[in-house]
């Protein structure tokens, strides 16, 4: 059986970001977003949500390069002058790993993100991280404690299996994302032991802000059984602060309401929802 979970990250990152978010679960194969709680737009995207009852909509957590939850004074360890969270993250892990303090910080601010999203009233579909920073051992541990006290079900996995990207396009040779892969698999195992629902993979890293038409219909073309996740970043535009260089955002949300990605997933036969339709 080949169940299919198709998300946006950075829902709430800007009004782009919410817009293309709305189009692609009303037009097109979108089926679930990752809320960023204290970005910009999050009050857009959260009066979005209420509007579209159909998408499921998880908490997308931030702990490198972007807005955190609580005030920056309190986080003395983890922002930067700015008062952003920091973006040299082999440097915070490292913090977090010799320094309590940092580790305290990053528990009162998981637990803030978590806070907002419940005070948010939507149903918790999912988690993930901001560059997939659960992976980390730490973080991953405190996200797994902590957030089973909010009801956390489904967190995702990055893994991305090389053959499927070969397959969906012919030639290729994607990089592997070797840097995450062994915490991958460690998050992978304490995750089931916590009883979560996990993709048994997930679509989207080796091209990530370049998931175009074609990509993403060569990636369905080739859906394997199982629980995949697909995830996207689209936005109708660039330009807005906290973009990634170098994404190409319009693509990514033509590529969720394409008429060719649309007919690849009735081809495929596949059983689209968010994780807790599957849980």
């Amino acid at each position: 059986m080949k169940r299919l979970v198709v998300t946006a990250d950075d829902f709430g990152l800007s009004l782009e970001v919410n817009d293309a978010v709305e189009q692609a679960h009303r037009e097109g194969i979108l089926t679930a977003a990752s809320l960023m709680v204290s970005a910009p737009a999050a009050a857009d995207a959260v009066a979005r949500a209420r509007r579209l009852p159909s998408l499921r909509v998880g908490l997308h957590l931030v702990m490198v390069e972007a807005w955190p939850t609580l005030p920056a004074a309190e986080l003395p360890d983890l922002v930067d002058a700015d008062g952003l969270i920091r973006r040299d993250m082999g440097r915070l892990g490292l913090d977090l790993a010799v320094k309590p303090s940092a580790r305290r910080q990053l528990s009162a601010e998981i637990t803030a993100q978590f806070e907002a999203y419940k005070a948010t009233g939507l149903p918790l579909d999912h988690v993930n991280a901001h560059k997939h920073f659960h992976v980390h051992p730490l973080i991953a541990g405190r996200v797994l404690a902590i957030g089973r006290g909010y009801g956390m079900r489904a967190i995702r996995v990055p893994r991305e299996p090389r053959a499927i990207l070969r397959a969906a396009e012919p030639g290729t040779n994607p990089k592997p994302a070797l840097d995450i892969a062994p915490w991958a698999g460690l998050l992978a195992v304490r995750a089931r032991q916590a009883g979560l629902l996990i993709p048994d993979r997930t679509l989207g890293l080796a091209w990530s802000g370049a998931m175009t038409p074609q990509r993403v219909a060569g990636l369905l073309e080739h859906l394997p059984s199982g629980l995949t996740e697909l995830y996207t970043h689209p936005a109708t535009a660039g330009g807005f602060p906290g973009e990634a260089p170098g994404y190409a955002y319009a693509a990514e949300r033509d590529a969720l309401i394409a008429p060719e990605t649309i007919a690849a997933v009735k081809r495929a036969g596949a059983t689209s929802g968010g994780f807790s339709d599957f849980s």
